[in-house]
């Protein structure tokens, strides 16, 4: 029994931290402080909810506990600015304030603490690693451990950067604000990267139980077009909203009713949201007719090629793998690489396929990627390579912390074992 709460806990923080910790900013102004205080707010439901149950509202009870704390946080600040003789607003109306802003959302043009709090983890004052792996911390609600898996970097690294990440913002000051004007456009491509990187972590979750994680991904995509709202004129802007909204119309045929993965090329399309293709299709009608297409807009052009597709056999893969050479050339990446080589296999064939991953095993960043194997393994079992493919499919398994995509890895694998082992064995786990 104390297991189950533990791990509804963990779900429930999953989906709430991020709520939690941006409001908290708004109140205390400083985003390591907020953190702590929505740790504190943690640490009590672990102590208080396996004996009184879950409450009816998780989210709502995790909400007025961070209250108590953020109040008495302003109280002690009070009392020590007091004692050093500073002159302030009446304790008493402090604290009714801060209770009131905690539970209000700020009234402007942009009106949403979660879009603040990521102009905040992407700001100027930060490197580039730090304002990912931050905005992952306080938006995705993942552990170092997960960042650092998703960053393919150790641990620790991803600990160091966090921690000063929130002490260099605490000593800039870093207003609770949207920017205007330039540094809004200065700032915007940092703010649309750590947007994505939450939404794959809600697409593919990178540990856990589950395969998804849906509610990052709403989160994500509501962001998304909220920057949307404030950038008309930007096309990348809505080359990242199409690409989430066609990504995530694929959400209900990804999970099988046990929760066992389904790959791309095994989904039922008739179960893909075609409202969400639809609005993601005319997002990306807006970025192509913006002019210049970045990473984004290539990477929906790639996805609406299987949206529009009835079936995988009407797939147009000479156009995705042509698609992917733009991306290639744009953004140069071993990941990218990794994703040609699978559209050229289903254009041109495996051996074709193989001779890109081939190329790609010595890449340092893809050392600890276990979708390498995933994809080298599906060429080898095309190729009737089957034992190396099984070696390789088992490789994968052991890297990925991810339950489902274990499972999902290691059933492949066996099915490789036996005499009449299937094509679709070592069938790559990109979807």
């Amino acid at each position: 029994m104390a297991a189950d709460i533990h791990r509804t806990i963990d779900a429930v923080w999953r989906i709430e931290s991020a709520k939690l910790i941006a409001a908290l900013t708004r109140i205390v102004r400083d985003v390591g402080v907020a953190e702590d205080l929505a740790q504190d707010a943690l640490i009590a439901a672990l102590e208080q909810w396996p004996e009184s149950g879950i409450p009816d509202n998780p989210g709502a009870w995790l909400m007025g506990a961070a209250k108590h704390r953020a109040i008495d946080f302003l109280r002690r600040t009070a009392m020590l600015d007091r004692k050093h003789g500073e002159i302030g607003r009446d304790l008493e109306e402090k604290q009714e304030e801060a209770a009131r802003e905690i539970e209000e959302s700020a009234d402007d043009d942009v009106g949403d603490d979660l879009l603040r709090l990521i102009f905040i983890a992407c700001h100027p004052v930060l490197t580039a690693e730090a304002r990912a792996a931050l905005t992952l911390r306080l938006l995705g609600g993942l552990t170092t451990d997960e960042i650092a898996r998703a960053f393919l970097v150790s641990e620790s690294t991803i600990a160091q950067r966090i921690v000063r990440a929130k002490r260099t913002l605490g000593e800039a000051r870093v207003p609770f604000e949207v920017p205007r004007g330039r540094e809004l456009a200065a700032r915007i491509t940092s703010v649309l990267e750590v947007i994505y990187l939450v939404f794959n972590e809600g697409y593919s979750a990178t540990a856990g139980d589950d395969w998804t994680r849906p509610e990052l991904c709403q989160d994500a995509m509501r962001l998304g077009r909220i920057v949307e709202g404030l950038l008309p004129g930007e096309g990348e802007v809505h080359g990242l909203v199409a690409l989430m909204e066609i990504q995530a119309s694929r959400m209900k045929a990804r999970v099988g009713q046990d929760g066992e993965p389904i790959l791309l090329l095994d989904q039922n399309r008739a179960h893909w949201d075609q409202l969400l293709i639809h609005h993601g299709l005319a997002a990306l009608e807006r970025a192509e007719k913006a002019g210049r297409h970045g990473p984004y807009t290539l990477q929906a052009a790639i996805a609406a090629c299987h949206a529009r597709a009835r079936t995988v056999e009407e797939t147009d893969w000479n156009r995705i793998a042509s698609l992917y050479g733009e991306l290639a050339a744009l953004t140069p990446s071993p990941v990218v690489e990794l994703n040609r080589a699978v559209a050229v296999s289903m254009a041109e064939g495996p051996a074709a396929g193989l001779a890109i991953v081939d190329r790609l095993t010595s890449e340092p960043a893809l050392k600890l990627y276990h979708f390498l194997p995933s994809v080298r393994a599906d060429f080898l079992a095309k190729l009737g390579r089957s034992d190396e493919a099984r070696h390789e499919l088992e490789r994968a398994a052991s890297m990925t912390r991810n339950v489902r995509e274990k499972e999902l890895l290691l059933r492949r694998a066996a099915k490789l074992s036996s005499p009449a082992a299937s094509d679709d064995a070592g069938r790559p786990l990109r979807h």
